[in-house]
C-alpha cells in the first residue's frame, strides 16, 4: 500500500514538472507592442497588490483558527490546517501569476500570426497551468500528510494541548487540511468576486450606459480594475474553489471509509486499506488523464473551431479516468484479503460504476449550462431577440431561462446520488462525488481559458491593435464567455455531490458504533435547523449583492468625475487607473470579513447550542436552497452576457452597439454580472464550508452541548 502512495508523489511531482514547463514557455514569448508591455504590467502590477493585501488579512484568521485547534481540539491539527490553507493559496498565486502572462501573450499571438489555433494554444498553456496545479498541489498536501502520520488508523485518540476533548488524530489532520483550504477559497471568492464585479459592472455602466465608449476603452478609468478582477475572481477564486471541492470529497470518501469499518464486524484491516486507498488513486488516474489530454491539445495542430479543441481536451481526460478507474478499482478491491462490503452489490464494480456515473454527470451538466448559456442555441438567441422589447423583456426573459436550466441538472444529480448509494451505499455516494472531480485538471484548465481569451481581447481594444486582432480575440472571448458559465455549472454541480458526501460523512462521524448513520427529519430539531440553513442562503445571497453594488457604484461615481476632466474623454490625457485599483480592492477587503466569517461560525454556534443533529438539519437545508439557487443564478448570469454579445456581434440584424436592443443587453448583462460572478460561485463554497467546519469539530460538538 505505502507503494501506492510513493507513485502517486511521482505522478504528482510529473503534472508540477509540466506545470513549470508551461510557466517558463509562456514568460520566454514577446508581449508584444510598448503599449501592450505597459498595459498588462500595470495588470500584473494590481493583480499581485491585492493578492498581497487579501493574504495578510486572511493570515491572521487562518493563524488565529489554527492555534484553536492546536490548542483545544488536536495537537497536530493546526499545523495541517496551514498546509491546507498554503495548498490553496500557492494554487491562487500560481494561477494568477500565469493568467497575467498569458493574457497579453494571447493577444500577442493573435497579432503576430492572424490564426486562431495558434492563439488558442497560448491561451489553453496559461490555463493548464492554473488547472494541472490544483490537481496536483491538492493530491500533494494530501498525500504527504497521510505519509507523514504512517497512514490512518481508525482506532487512534487524540486530544488538543489544553483541551481532553477526545478526537481521531488522523482523521482530524485530512479534514482540517480540508478546512484550511476551505476558508482561502470562502475568503477569495467573497473578495473576489466583489472586486471584479464591482469594477466589470461600473466599467459597463460608464462606458456603455452614460458616454457609448467601447467598453474596454483605454479611456474608461475602471477599465484596468476590470481586467484586474478578471484574474482575482475568475482565476485565483475559482482555483481556490475547485482545489477544496476536489480534496473535500477525497476527506469525505476516507471519513465514509473509517465509518464503515467502524460499524461493520465483517471488515479487516485489507478492506480498510481499500477504501482509504482508492480514492487517491482514483484522483491519480484523473491527473494522469488530466496531463495526456491537455497534452495532446499542445501538441495538436488546431483548426479554427475553439470548442471542439477544447471539448476534445476534456473529453479525453475524462474517457482515460474512466479506463484508468476500472482497472483501478479491480486491481484494489480485488486484492489479497479484501472482504466487500455488503452495501458493494455489485463486488468491485460499485465504486468504479459510481465514480463513472460521477464523471458523466459533470460532462452532461457541462452540457447543459453549454445549451442555456451560448450563443449558439435558442436560449440565448432568443433573449438577444427579445431586446428590442426593452430591458423589462430581457431581464423577465432572463429569470425564465435560469429557472427553467435547473431541472435537469438537478435531476442528473439526484439520479447519480441514488444510483451510487444503492449500489454502492454512502461509500458510493463520496466516490461519485470524486469521479466527478477526479479530472478538474483538465476542467479547470479550460475554465481558466475564458479569463485569459477576455483579458486578450480587452487589451487588443485598450492598446488599439488592428481590428482583424479583435475579431480573433472575440471569438476566444465568445468560447471564454461558454466555457466560463461551463466551469461555473460544473462548480456548483460538483458542490453538490461535495456537499451531500460530506453530509454522509458528518453523520457517520458522531453515529454510534454498529448503527447505521440516519438524519431523521421527523424531529423537530432537525427542521429547525433544515429551516435555519434555507434561510441563511437568501441572506448570504443578499448580503453580497448588496455589497457589490454599493462598491460598483462608488466606482461608477468616481470614474464620472475622472472622464469629466479635460483631455481624458478627447484621449489626450491618460485616465488615473490606480485610483479605480485601490477603490475596487479597499471595497472587497472591507466586505469580505463578515460574509466570509458566517461560513465558520454558523455550524459551531448552532452545534454548540443544540447540537449535532441542529447542524447537519443546517447542512440538509441550505444545500436543497443553495443547489438550485446558484445553477439559476449562473446560467442566468450566463446567458445575459452571452444575449450582450450576440447583438455587440451584429447576428441581431438592425441591431448593433449602440442601438437601445444592445443598451437592454448591457442591463440584462449588468444583473447577470452579480448573479453568476458573485453570489452564484460564492454559495457553493459557502454550503462546502459549513460541512467541512461540521465534519471537522463533529466529535468535539458531540461532547460539549449546551441544550440537550
Amino acid at each position: 500500500m505505502e507503494l501506492a502512495w510513493y507513485l502517486i508523489l511521482c505522478l504528482v511531482v510529473l503534472a508540477l514538472a509540466y506545470v513549470v514547463f508551461n510557466y517558463v514557455r509562456i514568460k520566454k514569448m514577446p508581449e508584444g507592442t510598448p503599449d501592450m508591455v505597459e498595459m498588462s504590467g500595470i495588470i500584473r502590477s494590481g493583480a499581485n497588490a491585492f493578492l498581497k493585501t487579501e493574504f495578510k488579512a486572511i493570515a491572521v484568521v487562518v493563524a488565529v483558527i489554527a492555534v484553536v485547534f492546536t490548542l483545544f481540539v488536536e495537537v497536530s491539527s493546526g499545523a495541517t490546517f496551514l498546509v491546507g490553507a498554503a495548498m490553496s493559496s500557492t494554487v491562487c498565486i500560481l494561477g494568477m501569476k500565469s493568467a497575467t502572462y498569458a493574457n497579453v501573450r494571447t493577444a500577442n499571438k493573435a497579432r503576430e500570426s492572424m490564426n486562431i489555433g495558434q492563439t488558442v494554444k497560448v491561451a489553453l498553456a496559461g490555463g493548464s497551468i492554473s488547472g494541472l496545479s490544483v490537481q496536483a498541489l491538492g493530491m500533494l498536501g494530501l498525500v504527504a500528510i497521510i505519509l507523514v502520520s504512517g497512514g490512518i488508523d481508525p482506532h487512534a485518540e487524540g486530544h488538543g494541548l489544553l483541551a481532553n476533548l477526545t478526537c481521531n488524530p488522523t482523521i482530524m489532520r485530512i479534514t482540517t487540511y480540508s478546512l484550511g483550504c476551505s476558508v482561502v477559497a470562502m475568503f477569495n471568492r467573497v473578495a473576489g468576486g466583489n472586486y471584479t464585479k464591482a469594477a466589470d459592472i461600473s466599467s459597463d455602466i460608464l462606458a456603455k450606459l452614460r458616454h457609448d465608449l467601447p467598453e474596454d476603452d483605454s479611456r474608461v478609468p475602471n477599465v484596468i480594475a476590470d481586467f484586474i478582477g478578471d484574474n482575482v475572481n475568475d482565476i485565483a477564486g475559482n482555483c481556490s474553489d475547485l482545489l477544496e471541492s476536489f480534496v473535500a470529497t477525497i476527506a469525505a470518501a476516507m471519513m465514509i471509509g473509517v465509518t464503515l469499518f467502524k460499524n461493520t464486524g465483517a471488515a479487516n484491516d485489507a478492506t480498510f486499506n481499500a477504501t482509504i486507498l482508492f480514492p487517491v488513486v482514483l484522483a491519480g488516474c484523473g491527473l494522469l488523464g488530466c496531463l495526456i489530454g491537455l497534452g495532446f491539445a499542445a501538441i495538436r495542430r488546431m483548426g479554427d473551431n475553439p470548442s471542439r479543441e477544447l471539448n476534445l481536451s476534456s473529453w479525453i481526460s475524462a474517457g482515460l479516468t474512466i479506463v484508468l478507474g476500472f482497472f483501478a478499482s479491480m486491481i484494489i478491491f480485488r486484492g489479497e484479503g479484501v472482504a466487500l462490503y455488503e452495501d458493494f452489490r455489485l463486488g468491485f464494480w460499485s465504486p468504479w460504476l459510481s465514480a463513472t456515473l460521477g464523471i458523466l454527470s459533470g460532462v452532461a451538466i457541462g452540457a447543459i449550462t453549454e445549451y442555456y448559456t451560448s450563443t449558439d442555441f435558442k436560449p440565448t438567441q432568443k433573449l438577444a431577440e427579445i431586446s428590442t422589447e426593452g430591458e423589462a423583456f430581457v431581464i423577465t426573459k432572463g429569470d425564465a431561462i435560469g429557472s427553467r436550466s435547473c431541472l435537469l441538472p438537478i435531476l442528473i444529480i439526484a439520479i447519480a446520488l441514488f444510483v451510487s448509494g444503492k449500489i454502492c451505499g454512502t461509500y458510493g455516494i463520496a466516490i461519485a462525488a470524486l469521479g466527478m472531480l477526479a479530472f478538474v485538471g483538465a476542467t479547470v484548465s479550460i475554465d481558466a481559458f475564458g479569463p485569459i481569451a477576455d483579458n486578450a481581447g480587452g487589451l487588443a481594444e485598450s492598446c488599439h491593435l488592428d481590428p482583424e486582432v479583435r475579431v480573433i480575440t472575440d471569438k476566444l472571448d465568445a468560447v471564454g464567455n461558454t466555457t466560463a458559465a461551463i466551469g461555473k455549472g460544473f462548480a456548483i454541480g460538483s458542490a453538490a455531490f461535495a456537499t451531500v458526501s460530506l453530509i454522509t460523512a458528518y453523520v457517520g462521524s458522531y453515529a454510534d458504533k454498529g448503527t447505521s448513520p440516519i438524519l431523521n427529519f421527523a424531529t423537530f430539531t432537525v427542521v429547525a435547523g433544515g429551516i435555519v440553513g434555507g434561510a441563511l442562503i437568501e441572506y448570504f445571497s443578499a448580503l453580497l449583492t448588496d455589497n457589490t453594488i454599493e462598491a460598483a457604484r462608488d466606482m461608477a461615481d468616481e470614474g464620472d468625475k475622472i472622464l469629466s476632466i479635460p483631455g481624458v474623454l478627447e484621449g489626450k490625457v491618460k485616465p488615473d487607473y490606480n485610483k479605480l485599483v485601490s477603490i475596487a480592492a479597499k471595497n472587497a477587503i472591507g466586505k469580505m470579513v463578515v460574509p466570509s466569517v458566517l461560513a465558520l461560525f454558523i455550524p459551531v454556534v448552532g452545534g454548540f447550542l443544540f447540537g449535532v443533529e441542529f447542524v447537519g438539519g443546517i447542512l440538509v437545508g441550505a444545500t436543497i436552497v443553495a443547489i438550485p439557487r446558484a445553477i439559476f443564478m449562473g446560467n442566468s448570469g450566463g446567458a445575459f452576457d452571452n444575449a450582450k454579445k450576440f447583438v455587440e456581434s451584429g447576428r441581431l440584424k438592425g441591431h448593433g452597439k449602440g442601438s437601445p436592443a444592445h443598451k437592454a443587453t448591457v442591463t440584462g448583462d449588468t444583473v447577470g454580472d452579480t448573479r453568476k460572478d458573485v453570489v452564484g460561485v460564492a454559495l457553493d463554497i459557502f454550503i462546502k464550508t459549513m460541512s467541512t467546519v461540521a465534519n471537522t469539530l463533529a466529535s468535539v460538538i458531540r461532547q460539549f452541548t449546551l441544550i440537550k
